[in-house]
């Protein structure tokens, strides 16, 4: 898993002031997946980047890219 990828998604959690916990909910699964994510343990799909780049108001660039 990408390491930009994973520190991109938790700086975007946290501008949002959300909960691991809280995105999870949102995108309707558990937390640990949700984790896993962050961690770089385990990938989102497709359709979980596109629900992740609405919930935290970031375009998909922005989780991937390396210029944040």
């Amino acid at each position: 898993m990408d390491k930009i990828f994973c520190k991109n998604l938790r700086e975007a959690r946290k501008v949002c002031n959300l909960t691991q916990k809280e995105v999870a909910l949102r995108l309707g699964v558990v937390e640990s997946c949700y984790a896993n994510w962050e961690q770089g343990r385990t990938e989102p799909s497709i359709e979980m980047l596109r629900k992740l780049s609405a919930i935290l108001s970031v375009g998909l660039d922005e989780l991937i890219e390396t210029n944040n």
